[in-house]
């Protein structure tokens, strides 16, 4: 699949490029890196650098959907440890395929409960999904004795470790699973309606658009992703943890945001999300290559996030006054 083919051109890659201010961001970071003499412009480096951000990209694919349509989903980081246990458990009592179907139903349900909750009863989305990421958090603490669970099938490890012609297994996931949700989000007219649900709810509802199914729907896809973002996670670490998920849903809803997806929804996509994990994975990998302290790296992350939102408020507020 071409860049033609899924909608991005030149115009549209340039108008990108000045409006995003995570674009920005790692335009910087990528020149500022060219006067250290490290080995950050290698092709080894820079593939990692992108395999290790492969399981959040995957991640923020199904959050920017919920984030889209006027919500968010803080339960990621709990599906994504109970599905890579759950498959790891699994994988001595069925088939490495059906233990990773199991896993993606388990996400899918868990999808469908937070968009019960949320559409249905119409209950605050941060509580909620908040509150079922502690409580699955807690299951996998139940499920493994809060104790690293290992798997003991060498094909599942070979799926977040392997590489096709030197190309992580986990990239062409990751690569494929953005070509479906840009395609989902940019030429169906579902992803044409969940933005019309994040622009006004109202308006949708009274448009004939079945606002309901349209905006559970995304939360259910949102915990497939999670699953399949867990189930990869335990492959690539060939062990299933509690422990994995703590900081998954603030870096991926942050990094949603950060790359211009706004959680009033209606605004943004699954470039401009990809753009802000980007912003991370760049700054993590390359504050690692100058051995800059942990203490350190915490505070430079706030200052990008908080210079980028700002940036952004203070360009659409200047557009606005312009209009």
């Amino acid at each position: 699949m071409t860049i033609g083919a899924l909608g991005i051109n030149g115009t549209s890659l340039l108008a990108l490029a000045t409006k995003q201010k995570a674009f920005l961001a790692i335009v910087g970071m990528l020149v500022a890196m060219a006067f250290f003499p490290t080995n950050f412009y290698t092709a080894f480096n820079l593939l990692d650098m992108l395999n290790s951000t492969s399981i959040l990209l995957i991640l923020a694919f199904g959050v920017t959907l919920t984030v889209i349509s006027g919500g968010c989903d803080l339960s990621i980081g709990g599906i994504l440890v109970v599905a890579g246990i759950i498959a790891i458990k699994l994988l001595d009592v069925m088939p490495m395929w059906a233990a990773i179907l199991c896993a993606l139903a388990f996400g899918a349900f868990v999808g469908f409960i937070n968009g019960f909750l949320v559409v249905q009863q119409k209950t605050e989305p941060f509580i909620i999904t908040l509150g079922m990421g502690m409580l699955l958090t807690g299951v996998a603490q139940q499920l493994t004795d809060a104790r690293p669970v290992p798997a003991s099938n060498p094909d599942f490890m070979m799926i977040g470790n392997g590489d096709f012609f030197g190309v992580p297994y986990l990239v062409i996931i990751m690569l494929v699973c953005f070509a479906a949700a840009h395609w989902l989000m940019r030429y169906t007219a579902y992803g044409r309606n969940l933005y019309a649900i994040g622009g006004d709810y109202e308006v949708a509802l009274y448009s004939g658009i079945n606002v309901v199914r349209t905006k559970w729907m995304a939360f259910v896809i949102s915990g497939m992703a999670a699953a399949l973002a867990g189930v990869l996670l335990s492959s690539k670490l060939n062990t299933g943890s509690s422990i994995y998920g703590e900081t998954a849903a603030l870096i991926v809803n942050c990094g949603v945001v950060v790359g211009g997806t706004s959680f009033a929804g209606g605004i943004g996509g699954i470039p401009q999300s990809a753009l802000g994990l980007l912003v991370f994975g760049i700054l993590d990998n390359a504050m690692n290559m100058l051995g800059i302290s942990s203490y350190i790296q915490i505070l430079l992350k706030g200052s990008v996030i908080v210079g980028i939102i700002w940036m952004d408020c203070f360009y659409r507020k200047r557009k606005r006054e312009l209009v």
